[in-house]
């Protein structure tokens, strides 16, 4: 069973600390490596390995100081860029982690290299970086937004109890773009009571789990009536082609 911890790192980031009975560790997109140093010494652990899962540098920004203090095994998309990756994978692509398996997803759309990493068992865990956000998804800057919808639907087919662990605690800002898009829904409206109560309490809000993110996303919810109304009315989409609703939400949120 592994067990997953968040390093903040920088205003809103989350770097994801893996960890198993009697192993080392695990980082999950390391943007910061100091931060990522001391909460090793923390906890008295070294380094084995980095999953990388795509080039921003609040993703990669501490790949060299990682490298230089416990030369870990780092694993991340086929991008030349990312120099410092010794293992490239890409889609449908298995790597071990800690003695866990977990499938490489191709999820292009924020940038082109993206990828995720999902484990189906013992608990279906997915690291999707900045692609799928609690109650919302990354902005669409290298790929386009048919690439970005199919990339979302294939996230959206895991299975419902999948915990979403994404890159950066956007979720309170996410939750009130999606109150603009559903106004009248109840899950939405618990959903962000409970986001505020975490945030007051100074927890993450994240992990989500994919059934929660089907609920209560805009960005998911393409397909359901009252975004695609919502989108319909507000900009003449047509209701019934689901990458153009995509499309518009991602658009009014650009600029919410």
């Amino acid at each position: 069973m592994l067990s997953v911890t968040p390093i903040p790192a920088f205003s809103d980031n989350y770097i994801w600390l893996l960890q198993a009975p009697d192993s080392g560790a695990w980082v999950v997109d390391p943007g910061d490596g100091a931060a990522v140093c001391k909460a090793l010494d923390e906890r008295g652990l070294t380094l084995d390995g980095i999953l990388v899962t795509h080039h921003h540098m609040d993703h990669v920004g501490g790949l060299d100081l990682l490298v230089e203090r416990y030369a870990p095994t780092i694993i991340g998309p086929d991008n030349p860029a990312i120099t410092q990756i010794g293992q490239r994978v890409t889609d449908g692509d298995r790597v071990t982690v800690l003695g866990q398996t977990f499938k490489v997803l191709a999820v292009p759309g924020h940038t082109l290299d993206h990828i995720a990493y999902f484990c189906a068992q013992p608990t279906p865990l997915l690291f999707c970086g900045d692609t799928l956000f609690a109650g919302g998804c990354g902005r669409i800057f290298e790929g386009t937004a048919p690439m970005m919808y199919t990339s979302l639907q294939r996230l959206a087919s895991l299975p419902a109890d999948t915990r979403v662990y994404c890159a950066h605690e956007y979720t309170l800002a996410n939750l009130a773009f999606a109150a603009a898009v559903e106004p009248d829904s109840g899950p939405l409206r618990e959903r962000v009571a409970a986001a505020r109560l975490l945030r007051e309490n100074g927890e993450p809000t994240v992990p989500s789990n994919l059934a929660l993110e089907l609920a209560t996303n805009p960005f998911l919810r393409a397909t359901q009536p009252g975004v695609a109304h919502a989108l319909a009315h507000r900009d003449g989409v047509d209701a019934d082609d689901p990458v153009a609703v995509f499309a518009a939400t991602r658009a009014w949120k650009d600029n919410f």
